[in-house]
């Protein structure tokens, strides 16, 4: 049996944060997701992990099952953390975490091990960066340039800009342009890939580009190098949002991190490739149960 259980937290500033806590095993497994996402790409994970793990996956603030702040100016990374921190401390005291982050949950992870090391005995990286989020999609720099009047659009044209965004994401459209641009077809199941624009669809583009902006100015580059506990980076060699050579910087960059290229991987490698992945990944937390005794 390995019960799942789902609770509200109150952070800092009142805002309810979503999560969800599946077995009772040690160590903690701690989920955290991209920027616009609510849980799709664990969809392979969670199943084949959490006979052995605990599993904690929770929502950002104004994604998925959180609530948004009444300050909308508390989102971003900062606000991520002190939510995290908040959580971990109701969910999971005293446990011995993995941190998994996918995409700008990989920002979430460093900077939660930077301000709280303690207990955490792992990291697995997932198609992410250190930081700058938006600098390299696509490498060539032209969605950096565009955000500021996206930002700009966005607080001008609320309404408009909501009831667009919802059209677009609902669309054929939004599939099409995935499949074309961001995501391997022969690899992918649209049934896997459809929830991440369903959920977009039904988000706040305010939330949406605020988090993202503030993402866009956050980087880890100045600890990674102290970063002293074992991390497995796994990237795929067809990511056009975190680019291959992003992601390989990030791994030469970590002290004690072993790499997996995945020659046929984008953005979403866990659900296009969930059997390497998570053998991988598998085989990560194996050397981690070498080097510590897990209280179970």
């Amino acid at each position: 049996m390995n019960p799942e259980t789902q609770n509200m937290v109150r952070s800092f500033d009142q805002t309810e944060i979503w999560y969800r806590k599946i077995g009772n095993r040690n160590p903690k497994l701690v989920l955290c997701d991209g920027v616009g996402c609510d849980g799709f790409i664990w969809k392979y994970l969670i199943p084949h992990f959490q006979k052995r793990f605990g599993i904690i996956h929770w929502n950002y603030r104004g994604h998925g099952k959180s609530h948004s702040p009444s300050d909308l100016d508390n989102l971003g990374i900062e606000a991520c953390i002190q939510d995290l921190k908040i959580l971990l401390a109701t969910s999971a005291a005293r446990c011995p975490l993995v941190l998994v982050g996918h995409s700008m949950g990989v920002q979430v992870i460093l900077e939660y091990l930077h301000r709280h090391p303690q207990r955490v005995i792992g990291l697995v990286i997932l198609c992410g960066s250190a930081g700058h989020a938006i600098d390299h999609i696509h490498d060539n720099g032209l969605f950096r340039k565009l955000f500021p009047l996206m930002r700009y659009v966005s607080d001008r044209l609320d309404q408009m800009l909501k009831d667009t965004w919802r059209h677009v994401l609902d669309s054929e459209l939004a599939y099409l342009y995935a499949t074309t641009f961001e995501i391997n077809p022969t690899k992918v199941k649209r049934e896997d890939f459809e929830p991440y624009l369903s959920h977009l669809s039904r988000m706040d583009p305010i939330v949406f580009l605020r988090t993202l902006e503030d993402a866009s100015r956050h980087t880890a580059d100045g600890y990674l190098k102290d970063i002293q506990i074992p991390t497995l980076v796994v990237a795929g060699e067809k990511d056009r949002f975190t680019p291959f050579w992003v992601v390989k910087k990030l791994h030469e960059s970590l002290p004690d991190s072993r790499l997996l290229a995945l020659p046929e991987g984008t953005h979403v490698s866990p659900i296009e490739l969930p059997e390497i992945v998570n053998r991988r990944i598998g085989e990560f937390l194996d050397e981690l149960a070498s080097r510590t005794t897990p209280d179970t």
